[in-house]
């Protein structure tokens, strides 16, 4: 492989089609898609500073490497891509890529970030920003910290073990994602998913978990979450108290504790959904009078 070293590239596609390249310690300044159509690409401790710098590529490795806020849109179409112990300033990195590996890796600016990408791992990866991995698909993710709003939307086919996620109206339009060990914390958390399994996880919602087919929760806790589980069909083991549940449509909620349970006749069939108190024995409780009537909710 060819070497370079300590290079100062500017200009449009400075490197433009470059094949079986070793880059060490350069720095890829003004103009415009610097290493298009790349292939067998290996880059050490080097700085991106503007856009487009690694679209259409193929077999891209990068390690201890920046790309600056200005480096935006930085990896769109590639296929088979990693990146170890990097910095992410700009937002929109990846975009329908195939193939994608981040260890130790940070996102600054994570706004639109993964789009339509498949075949993802992630590994200590933390972001921050709006709309994360939407319409992404076929994602491994563990030790991940994501902080803003509407994470893996329309996500397909992921696993997530030992995250932190502030993110409201994460999950939405999801289908088969299951998440373990995780804290979760956002409105309305899951709203039309399909396939949705939480294990071993604390959520935080208001009005969370509704509108989902095929909600499973095992060893859950869910705290300060209220109107949970509305139009959902839902099995849920959940540990401690359960605030309030609003309209299930069919399944099972176990819990240590509940406060208010809504359920009015005309939208949600009482029988459908056995909701018990675990030291109950498993009796319904709405054969203990527990069931209130309907009453407002916050709009979302």
């Amino acid at each position: 492989m060819k070497k370079i070293n300590q290079a100062h590239l500017t200009g449009e596609r400075a490197l433009f089609q470059g094949r079986d390249l070793e880059i060490y310690d350069s720095v890829f300044a003004d103009g415009e898609s610097p290493l298009k159509e790349s292939a067998n690409i290996r880059l050490y401790g080097t700085i991106f500073k503007w856009k487009y710098p690694l679209w259409y590529g193929k077999d891209i490795r990068l390690e201890n490497c920046t790309l600056l806020n200005t480096a935006r849109a930085g990896v769109w179409y590639t296929k088979g891509i990693s990146m170890k112990n990097c910095t992410i300033e700009a937002p929109k990195t990846f975009r329908r890529c195939d193939g994608i590996d981040l260890e130790d890796v940070v996102l600054s600016d994570a706004q639109e970030t993964l789009w339509s990408c498949k075949n993802v791992r992630l590994t200590r990866v933390a972001a921050k920003g709006d709309y994360f991995a939407m319409n992404a698909r076929d994602m491994e993710i563990s030790d991940f910290t994501l902080t803003g709003n509407y994470g893996f939307d329309g996500a397909k086919n992921v696993v997530i073990r030992g995250a932190k996620m502030l993110t409201k109206d994460a999950f939405w339009n999801s289908e088969n994602v299951t998440v373990y060990d995780s804290l979760l914390s956002g409105e309305y958390l899951g709203w039309n998913a399909k396939n949705l399994t939480l294990i071993n996880c604390t959520v935080e919602s208001l009005q969370g978990l509704c509108y989902v087919e095929n909600l499973v929760m095992k060893n859950c806790k869910l705290i300060d979450t209220t109107l949970a589980f509305e139009y959902s069909s839902v099995h849920a083991e959940i540990v401690g108290r359960v605030d309030s549940v609003k309209n299930p449509s069919s399944g099972y909620i176990c819990a240590d504790e509940f406060g208010e349970i809504i359920v009015e006749k005309d939208k949600a069939d009482p029988a459908a959904t056995r909701i018990v108190r675990r030291e109950s024995a498993g009796e319904a409780l709405g054969a203990l009078g527990k069931i209130s009537p309907a009453r407002s909710e916050k709009a979302g």
